[in-house]
């Protein structure tokens, strides 16, 4: 089974190693060949060496947002085909994050590029071989800042609403397919992202995304509604889509 972790923000380079090298190691410890991407090289290949000591890795140095066909070609090219993509890239935005008010235009564009067009089109990258094999897992990473109304967190909130509709709207326009669609809701964690939202804030008594990773892996490997939205620290769907 090949995994296309596809991402580039701070849930996935969290300190050292982040939620995306948490969650290729517990994929890649079932046997999955991975696909890394991110725009830092030099966490980007600290991960890709731990990783390749316990299954097959490809690590693509790239933005999400203007080097999907890259990424997803050299998942083909390597692996002969894509089983799962999981669209984990996050941007911010400014930091400390502004109200909408004075919101720059360019800094929300840079924002919706990278949470909500590049997961869709990686998806629709990826969509005509799992069509042709009448399965695949597509997993977008959102947050509760996409369902609930926080003061100052509205350009990264919108960019999450709007990925979580979607893919909503991908389960609707798939169901029957064979393809999974799942939105889920990493939680709460100590990451450098969540660190940058909140400058100051004392973060250490939240998990770190090693607790959310394994969540991640048993949606792919044991989950079987065809869609849904999912909260990565509770053990059950709260909205099937």
């Amino acid at each position: 089974m090949a995994w296309v972790l596809g991402g580039g923000g701070g849930w996935v380079w969290g300190a050292s190693r982040g939620g995306g090298g948490y969650l290729g190691g517990a994929s890649g410890g079932g046997g999955a060949r991975l696909v890394l991407a991110a725009r830092g090289e030099e966490a980007l290949r600290a991960v890709e060496a731990e990783l390749a000591a316990t299954t097959e890795v490809l690590a693509v140095a790239a933005d999400v947002s203007e080097e999907a066909e890259r990424i997803v070609e050299g998942a083909i090219r390597r692996f002969g085909r894509v089983d799962v993509l999981v669209n984990n890239a996050s941007e911010l935005g400014p930091s400390p994050m502004p109200a909408l008010e004075a919101y720059r235009w360019q800094d929300l564009e840079r924002v919706l590029r990278v949470n909500v067009l590049a997961p869709l089109h990686l998806t629709q990258l990826v969509l005509p071989g799992m069509r042709a094999r009448r399965e695949g897992v597509v997993i977008n990473v959102t947050s509760d800042a996409g369902v609930e109304a926080y003061a100052g967190w509205g350009g990264y909130g919108a960019s999450k609403a709007a990925l979580e509709h979607l893919s909503r709207t991908l389960a609707a326009e798939l169901e029957g397919t064979g393809i999974r669609v799942y939105a889920v809701d990493p939680g709460d964690m100590n990451t450098e992202m969540h660190r940058l939202a909140e400058p100051g804030v004392d973060l250490s008594g939240l998990p770190g995304p090693d607790v959310a990773a394994p969540r991640f892996v048993s949606l792919v490997e044991q989950e079987t509604a065809p869609s849904g939205r999912f909260q990565a620290m509770a053990t059950e769907s709260v909205v099937q889509a």
